[in-house]
């Protein structure tokens, strides 16, 4: 199976990029986390993404926050997909970062999760890798299933204290 990369611009990101990590060893894929800034280590940066594929990579996520150039420059280094991860900082809620991760030109793509989205983004490169993986995929699957009866388990116990009995629609 492939790696993944998660790379971060600063370490005050890793409190969101950490629930993504947590996700990736839950699903037993193998990762290497780094810290690379777009703007403070360029040539770093762009060397790591530009070298991925060769060193066993299959996805790169890149979380940012404010200017969130990071996934955009990693994109431009890479064909591997990118999947970029907007942190929220400073006063816009994470605006700034979700616009700056999401619009990129065309022919340098870059999928982009939610504000803090690291737990999507972890899916999504583990969706990616199952593609050629058999054995992700069926994780994947139980992964689905366990978070659709926890649901359903969470809805009963509602439905038994508000409803007093069960509906049947």
């Amino acid at each position: 199976m492939k790696k993944v990369a998660v790379i971060m611009g600063s370490d005050s990101d890793l409190d969101v990029v950490s629930k993504g990590i947590a996700v990736l060893d839950e699903l037993g894929i193998k990762y290497e986390v780094h810290i690379y800034s777009a703007h403070r280590t360029p040539e770093e940066a762009g060397k790591f993404c530009s070298e991925a594929k060769e060193k066993g990579f299959g996805v790169i996520i890149a979380a940012a926050g404010m200017a969130a150039h990071l996934a955009g420059a990693a994109a431009a280094q890479t064909l591997l997909p990118i999947i970029g991860i907007p942190i929220e900082s400073g006063r816009l809620g994470g605006l700034d970062a979700l616009l700056s991760t999401v619009q990129m030109p065309s022919g340098i793509p870059v999928a982009t999760v939610a504000v803090n989205g690291a737990k999507n983004a972890a899916l999504l490169a583990a969706q990616i890798l199952a593609v050629s993986d058999d054995n992700l995929y069926l994780k994947l699957k139980n992964l689905r299933e366990k978070d659709k009866n926890a649901v359903l388990e969470k809805n009963s116990k509602i439905e038994k204290q508000f409803n007093g009995h069960k509906t049947d629609c």
